[in-house]
């Protein structure tokens, strides 16, 4: 299952945020979902993009996002 995330690149994000974004994102996501991969971009807007997801699974991953998102102070260390 590919899992793309977006970010607004009119965002200021810390160098290095949206690959640290990625790497956390892949290690949560894998351990309910061990053929997830995530990736990480900045783009236009915002925006999320699940292939091969059920519903719920859509759900159990938009969790995960925030859950991961909203502990950035946790895992992710700017320079």
């Amino acid at each position: 299952m590919h899992v793309e995330v977006t970010i607004d690149k009119k965002k200021k994000l810390p160098d290095g945020a949206a690959a640290a974004l990625a790497v956390e994102l892949n290690k949560r996501l894998q351990r309910k979902f061990p053929d997830a991969e995530a990736t990480v971009r900045m783009a236009g807007m915002d925006g999320l993009s699940v292939g091969s997801a059920t519903p719920a699974d859509r759900e159990a991953i938009e969790e995960i996002l925030q859950e991961t998102w909203e502990s950035a102070e946790d895992w992710f260390q700017s320079e």
